[in-house]
Parts: structure tokens; sequence; C-alpha cells
């Protein structure tokens, strides 16, 4: 009865719900963009071009792993219990993970599924190879692991802790890093509290120890203590790109480079002074150094040509230092040939480039994006770098110069949530015909991510959902959430918001934003209260940088296509600017037909007309009283608001026949929070247009929507351009206004019709409310009032009567940010699930299934892995033995260890001619650049088979340490018989110059 009552009141003589039943109110989650909680991890593979990312856990989630290609390609992982993700490997096609519980996992790409795990005891650091089956897991006690990842179980095989062989000190010998040689797999740098050491595999023994230790007056780091020996004690060691040396990194701000051969110390420096393990008169003044982050010794094509990534050893009392520092050292000196003085000088660097990160965050991790090789620990040829910030953040910057990168295009919108933080989002349902034409033509540089392929969806819907995403810097991107379909324009849009007010310095804030769904035009407002509209076009200036000094007068209208970005060619380009100089500007809306309206804290309400442009109206809030009807139930907002400052919430532009009126107008809805509805019609006036103010309803507190519908229909009542053009005819919309509040909705013939309204249960607010066609499977569609609450409930009504038709809990919202949800014209709810994270949920016609993973397909199994680089000719003839990885596989597994997919693929390249291993063919875990030396008889077990291999190479490799030192042996008497004839010369020259002298 009540809803029979409401639709007599609200005039609407049709049930515009009347084929929407309670089941057909389902929502299913979709889809996810952005990161569930904090990052903590990253790792890039070059081969198959993928990012992954792992998540601390929080309130807002378990911890995560994400996997991002190209476009849309991504893949989530969730590991069985609530854990913090520590790091990420990629290991051929799968990836391997370690998380705050010390277990360590392995991940099928494709699958998304956890393909085995183990649990270990106090695990410090994990090394993996890309082409190896093994990963060392290093443990608090200072021993070393070793995983199987092949036969997915741990081995027998342990390394133990030399450190406290050496000393006894139990703090001495606790594990702090490990690093394989990037040449020589049979080597392995393992670094102590204390000390570092070189360990052989082949040999089983540690080749040589390395202690820094500084002389008294010696500097060190930071120069405390200068006056006594010490020892500082180490955080870091890696090797340099063709393993000669090895630099330990310490915390006195220490950076010490060893000679790996003679196991002697070449030089320390800082990053601010060089041989600081040298003795001095003068001693500096001591500084504070922060600690180091991470290291990372890079090189280009050549690894003899290299330089030092380094995060942190920065002066912390100093604010102008960067957290991120590279040290160009350049070509290599040939180290046979070159003094330990030349060695030295190298070391000293040919420059320093502190590369530049935000204020007020440091950095706390990064990863390189190398061009090709994932070898050289993943520092060979890198284009970029990937790094993440004590805020949570994430930037990309080019390597070495430190340019920033814009995520726009180059890296998945979820990454972008990030990159920097979002601040909220609003959507648009833009035809799919609009869209389409929106590419963004833009200047860039090589592509980051090109890994993995989309899955083919078979469904292409007509009207697109296009998200507007503001960040923390003022940059807002635009692009297709889809909509469970085919998402054909993936690409991403960009305005930037500081540009085009021309202010660099910072300060800027936005804060309201609003995109027109026909023509794609998009306006911005800010908190110091201009109005900016972006419209498609070409640049005018591509690749020109025209700055412009001039600011925009008070109240007035400013051309600013100049300040449009260089980079960019063609996409949404700086139009005009409106100064409305009235405080923040709270909302802004841009009609299909040529009009945006703005409105401020302050109680102002601009209208522009962009077909001059021109400021057509600009009055406040309090001008409106004069058109207000005062009603029997509903008391003037002007007597009841108590003075409290009033400002727009809402701006929808609409077109229906008002009351008492017998034609119909363009009108512009403006709703405030002390829940007035203002009603202006847009007049032909002249060549353009007038506004004047129709009148003013009353409502109970802030206005949260406002939906203009056809009465016969449901239908929006919208202005678009067919529907304008036919007023000239004459035609006519019978509208009607849906209002909702915090605290009720109401359905009214505009401007003041007392219409019919329905509060909603006390206790709850509503937060976002939308009027939403309903996919019934009937040959009709039915349209009704879908709403968020901030008890994270979503509820939907019948239209005219307001009837409760369903209710469904949304337990995956953030109860802090129900406000920021927003509800598309579609019916899909997007809403944020933590900081930097929102979810797409289509309301009708679901099921309630939670969030499946995606169907992309992650591993290109015609992308080969590169063979593992090898010892040089010079360390060969210097007696260094080669070992293979189906050595390591011996000498690790044993014997009796089955055969892993890499050897027995070995195996078949060998026997088939053909020499090259196909890891991704394989499954397996790299290519083999070695060649198994026999074939596996018929009657052979791999047992013996195995048995037999690993005393062949054996005896080998003895015979090749014979012939080492027959060689030795043959060119000591080479030397010496050389030494011997230069000798004969000299005494012969010598007595033949005497002789010419007497005679």
């Amino acid at each position: 009865m009540a809803s029979f009552i409401r639709a007599k009141q609200a005039g609407v003589q049709t049930d515009l719900s009347q084929n929407i039943q309670p089941m057909h109110f389902m929502p299913d989650e979709q889809a996810r963009y952005g990161i569930n909680s904090q990052i903590s991890c990253l790792a890039y593979d070059p081969v198959q071009s993928l990012l992954a990312v792992g998540t601390n856990e929080s309130k807002f989630g378990p911890g995560k792993i994400y996997v991002f290609g190209q476009r849309r390609v991504h893949k989530f992982f969730c590991p069985p219990r609530p854990s913090s993700i520590r790091e990420l490997r990629f290991v051929a096609n799968r990836l391997i993970s370690l998380d705050s519980k010390n277990e360590l996992a392995i991940w099928d790409l494709d699958t998304g599924n956890q393909v085995a795990k183990y649990v270990y005891s106090g695990v410090v650091c994990l090394v993996t190879d890309p082409m190896l089956d093994w990963a060392f897991v290093g443990l608090q006690s200072g021993d070393i692991a070793a995983y199987d990842l092949d036969r997915e179980r741990p081995s027998t095989f342990r390394i133990p802790n030399f450190w406290r062989e050496r000393d006894p000190n139990p703090t001495a010998g606790r594990l702090v890093s490990m690093q394989l040689h990037p040449r020589d797999i049979g080597k392995i740098l393992i670094a102590y509290t204390n000390g570092a050491v070189i360990y052989s595999f082949k040999q089983n023994i540690v080749q040589k120890y390395f202690e820094y230790e500084l002389p008294p007056d010696a500097p060190g780091g930071d120069g405390h203590g200068i006056h006594m020996a010490r020892k500082p004690k180490i955080t870091h060691a890696v090797w340099h790109p063709t393993g000669t040396f090895i630099l330990t990194a310490h915390e006195d701000g220490s950076l010490a480079i060893w000679d790996t051969k003679e196991g002697r110390l070449v030089t320390a420096r800082s990053l601010y002074r060089t041989r600081v393990n040298e003795p001095t008169s003068n001693p500096p003044r001591p500084m504070r150094l922060a600690p180091f982050v991470r290291i990372s010794w890079c090189c280009q094509t050549d690894p003899d040509n290299t330089g030092l990534l380094i995060a942190g050893g920065h002066n912390i009392d100093d604010p102008t230092a960067s957290n991120l520092t590279f040290l160009e050292l350049g070509p290599t000196p040939i180290y046979a040939t070159s003094s330990w003085e030349v060695l030295a000088a190298h070391f000293d660097g040919k420059r320093s480039l502190p590369i530049s990160t935000p204020p007020g965050a440091s950095v706390v991790n990064y990863v390189l994006i190398p061009r090709s090789s994932p070898y050289f620990n993943g520092a060979q040829d890198p284009i970029a770098v990937l790094v993440q910030l004590s805020s949570g953040e994430l930037i990309t910057l080019t390597f070495p110069s430190g340019f920033p990168i814009s995520p726009t295009n180059m890296l998945h919108p979820s990454l972008s949530f990030v990159h920097p933080f979002v601040q909220t989002v609003a959507v648009s349902t833009v035809p799919r015909a609009r869209w389409l034409g929106m590419a963004e033509k833009r200047s860039l540089g090589e592509q980051i991510l090109r890994g993995g392929v989309e899955y083919s969806h078979r469904t292409r819907k007509e009207q697109r959902n296009i998200v507007q995403v503001l960040h923390a810097d003022n940059i807002i991107r635009l692009w297709d959430v889809g909509r469970g379909d085919e998402i054909e324009n993936a690409m991403q849009c960009q305005v930037d918001v500081a540009r085009s007010l021309n202010r660099f310095e910072g300060g800027v804030e936005t804060t309201a934003m609003h995109m027109a769904q026909e023509t794609g035009e998009f306006a911005a407002g800010t908190k110091t209260g201009e109005v900016i509209v972006w419209r498609w076009g070409i640049n005018k200036n591509f690749g020109k940088e025209e700055p412009r000094a001039e600011e925009c007068e008070r109240g007035g209208l400013m051309d600013i296509s100049s300040r449009a970005e260089p980079s960019l060619k063609e996409g949404l380009q700086p139009f005009v600017m409106h100064n409305m100089a009235q405080g923040r500007v709270t909302v802004v809306a841009v009609s299909d037909v040529g009009f945006v309206a703005a409105g401020s804290e302050g109680g102002h309400l601009s209208i522009i007309d962009l077909r001059g442009p021109k400021v057509i109206y600009h009055g406040s809030v309090t001008e409106w009283s004069k058109g207000e009807k005062r009603g029997l139930f509903k008391h003037s907002s002007s007597s009841s608001h108590g003075g409290k400052p009033e400002w727009p919430t809402v701006i929808e532009f609409g077109v229906m026949t008002l009351e008492g009126e017998n034609y119909s107008s363009i009108c512009c809805f403006v709703g405030t929070n002390m829940g007035r509805v203002a009603t202006f019609k847009l007049l032909p006036s002249g060549q353009g247009y007038s506004v004047q103010l129709a009148g003013v309803a009353n409502m109970d507190d802030k206005v949260v929507a406002i939906c203009p519908i056809e009465v016969q229909t449901g239908r929006e009542a919208g202005a678009t351009g067919p529907i304008v053009a036919g007023l000239r005819e004459g035609k006519q919309v019978d509208g009607v206004l849906v209002a909702v509040t915090q605290t009720e909705s109401k359905i009214f013939r505009p401007p003041h019709a007392r219409g019919a309204s329905k509060s909603f249960d006390s206790g709850i607010l509503c937060d976002a409310a939308a009027v939403t066609p309903a996919d019934t499977s009937m040959s009709s569609h039915g349209y009704a009032l879908v709403a968020v609450f901030n008890d994270r409930t979503l509820r939907s009504y019948t239209l005219p009567g307001l009837r409760e038709i369903a209710k469904h809990p949304l337990p995956m919202l953030d109860p802090l940010r129900t406000i920021s949800t927003v509800i598309s014209k579609t019916g899909d709810v997007l809403g944020f699930t933590g900081p930097s994270e929102i979810t797409v949920l289509p309301v009708w016609g679901g099921s309630g299934r939670a969030l499946e993973n995606t169907l992309d397909n992650m591993i290109n199994i015609a992308q080969e892995l590169p063979p593992r680089p090898t010892i040089s000719n010079v360390q060969w003839l210097s007696g260094t033995q080669y070992i293979s990885p189906t050595d390591l596989d011996l000498l690790i597994g044993g014997p009796d260890r089955p055969p892993s997919k890499r050897m027995m693929a070995a195996t078949d390249a060998e026997r088939n001619g053909a020499g090259v291993y196909n890891p991704a063919a394989a499954g397996a875990a790299g290519s083999s650049t070695a060649r198994l030396q026999g074939q596996v008889k018929e009657t052979e077990g791999w047992g013996d088979y195995l048995t037999r291999q690993l005393n062949e190479r054996t005896e080998k490799l003895n015979i090749m340490g014979d012939s080492m030192d027959n060689l030795a042996n043959t060119t000591s008497k080479w030397a010496e018989d050389v030494d011997g004839f230069v000798k004969k010369q000299k005494r012969d020259l010598f007595l033949g110059g005497i002789k010419k002298s007497f005679f």
C-alpha cells in the first residue's frame, strides 16, 4: 500500500521495476584493480617480460602475489595461510616465493596454483639462478640448505657455517647475504656478519676468506672512531660481473673491493670519499650515513663496463642527499697487466650520479629492468629501475639517468594505483564507438612489460565503464575497467592537472572530476578554485615546450591550449580554465551538449558554455532562497540551516518538461550539502544561452545523487545531442527526478513538486546511489534504484514505489572509504577495498561469485632461456675448472637423484645433435651449455648412469688438473729458456759495444 501511495504522489503511472525479482539482484565480484596491501618485494623476468609483486599481511588482507604482463595480462596468487611475502624469484617458467613464516613455495604461472611448498626454520636469504634446478636457502644458524625445484623436495646437501669454524663467536657467523658467481656456477659468495667467503662446490672447500679491518687513523666510511682499529660488520656482498672482484658493504658506510684471486683488499670507499681504508693525518669530519639497503653491480652488454647502483649509504643530515646513487666505474682495467694502484684508481669511479626520488620517502627496495639477459644477478644492460619507497609507493626511472617514467600505457593499471597512490575515482559510461576512438598517441620509450597473452572473451558490450583515477601527483588516468567482456581499447588516457595550471612547484590539489558520456570531454576542479576543461584533439605544439606564466583572472575564462604535454601527439588536450576563486571546487559536471557546471565550497555555482567559450552564469546558493517554495512538511532551508555554510555536492544535466510548463528545456540540477535541489533552465538567447533559476526543492540532508529519468520507460532523461536537437521541433520529455540524500530518497517533478519520499533505516547513511537498468532476462528491462550504505550493504529499491527489493552485504569494502564508492549507470559498483585497491561489482544477473583468477596465459614457450655466461679463456688457462649445470646437479643431488627435466632435455639435445636446450618446452629450470658425454644404455638404469657420469666427470676433472699442472711446468720451462736467451742477447750487445769502442 505504501509503495502504491508513493507511486501516486510521484506522478509516475508505470511500474518501472515490475520485471525485477530479488533473485535478479545478486552482485558478483568481477575484478579488482590495484594492490591489496603494502608492497614487500619485487621480481622481474626479462625472458618472459613479467613483473611479480608481493605484499605484506595487513588488516586489509593477507600477503598476496601479483604477476603482470603486457596490457591487462595478470594473475594473482594467494598463499593458503595468511603471511607476508618476503622474496620472489623467477626460475624458468615458475615463480618461487618465500614468506614471513619461512615457507618456500613454487607457483605455476599459467594455472595460478601452488605446486609445492616446504617450511624451513629461520630463513635469512634466498638465492636462485634462472637456469638451475636449485634454490639455496640461508638459515639463521649460518648454514645453507638446498631445495630441489625440479623434484619439488628439500635436498640433503648442506653448506655449513664456515665463519663459525674460523671464529667461535656466535655473533660473528650470522649469515647476511649470498650470491652465485655470475660466470662460474661452481662458486658462491657467502657474507657473514664479520666476513665473507668464496665457497667452491666442486672442491667442497672455502677458497678465500675476506675480513675488512680499518687500522688506526683510517677514516672508514663515516669517520667515527678514527683513532682505533675496528672491524665494521658486513651488510651486503656482491660479485663483479666478471667474477674478478667482489664488493662488501659495511655498517660504517664503507664499500670494500677485494681481489678474488689473491684475496687482497684493492681499495675501500664510501659514497663521498675514496681510499677510506688508508690512514690519514687530516681526518675528515664524521658523518651519519644511512644503512645500505640494496646494492647491484651493473654492467652494460660488455660485462667489463660496470657501475654500482646503491640504495642507502647517503648522508642522513643532508636533506638534499639522494637515497639512490649510481657510481659509474667504466671499463675495468685488464687484470693481468694492471698494477694495484691502477685497479684502486679505477674503483675511485668516473662519476657519481644521484638519482632523485620523491622527498619525504626513502628507498626500501628496487628491481632493475634488463633488456634481455636474466643473468648477472639481473643487472646486465638495464633500461629502467622500478623503485619501492617507504611510503608504499612505486616510481619508475630511466637507468642510469634517473628520469621519471610515467606508468601510463607502460604498466598494468593495478600498478599505477601505487604509482603514486590513488586519491579518488569516478566513473562514466561511454559508448563503445566513442571510447574506441580515444586511443592516445604519446611518445613512449621501450616497453617494460611485453609478456603474456590475454584470454579472449567472446562478448563485447556496447556501453563501456570508463574510470577516472586521480593520483597524488595530480595525474588523472582514464581507462576501461571492463564488464567481464573483451576490452578492445585497453589504452589509458592521461591528463596532467599541474601542467594545465602551469604550476610545477607543487601546491596543487585536485578535488573534483567528471567526464562527458557522449563527447568524451573531461573537467576537473582544484582546491584553489580553478576549473580545467580538456577536449580530445591534436597537439599543435607536439615536441615543443611552451609554458606561459600568466594566470587566469578572478572569475575569468582563459585559453590554455598551449599547455599541452610535449610528448602527447593526440589525446585529451587542455582547452579552457575558469577561475571561480571561491574556495575548493566541490563538484564538476560536463554535459554532452557543450555545458560545464562547477560548484565551490564558498557556495557558488558557475555554468560555462563551451561554444564561446563563455561563463553564462555565476551565482551564490544564498540567492536561491527567493526561488524556494515553502511546503507544509518542509521548512525553508534558509531558516533551518542555522547559518551553516552551504555548497553544491551533486550536479546533473537533463532534458524534461518542468512542473507547470508545456515545453521541455535543457536543465541543470544542483544538489547541496544542506538538502536543497535547485533547477536551472538553459535557454537560447541570441547567439548563445542564458541561465534562469526555475525553483528549489528541499530535502533533509546532504544530496548524494540526482537521477533524471523518463516517466514512461525509466531511461535516463539526459541532455544528449539528439534529444536537444528535438527540442527545436517541439518534442517533449516527460520526466522526474530521483534524488537521494544520506537518509532518504525522493521522486518528484522539478523544480519543487512535493512527490514521494522514503526514509532509509535509522543508523545508516547512503554513500552512493544511481538508477540503473536491471537485466532480468525478460523481453523488457526494468529499472531500479541501487544504493550503497556506510554499513557496507548494497540495496535496491523499486521505482516509483521505493520498496526494497533485496539487500546484500559487501564485506570486501573498506569501512573507512565507503563514502568514495561510485555506481555506474550500467549497475556496476566500484568501491575501495583498501588504500590502493578497488573492486568492480556488477549487481544484476549474478550468482554471488567471489573473485576468480584470470585465464590469461603468462608463459610463451617460444621464448628460450639464453645460455648462462661461463668463464673466460684466461680464467680457464689460469686453472679454473668449468662446471656445467648438469655437473652441479651431480655434485649437489648425488648419483641417487632422479634425472631432472633439464638433464633429460640436455641428453636429448646431444642425442639429436641440437646442442641447445629449450627450457620452456621442457618446463625445466634453464638451458644447458654443456653436453652430456655419453648415452644411456638400454640395460643401464638412471642410477647406474649417473654414478658412471659422476665418476667420469671426476676423472676428467682430475685429468684437467694434471693437464694444467703439465701446462704450468711446460710454461715455466719455456719462460726460463726465453729469459736465458734474452740475457745472452744483452751480454753480446754489451760486449759488442765495448769492442767497437776500442777497435
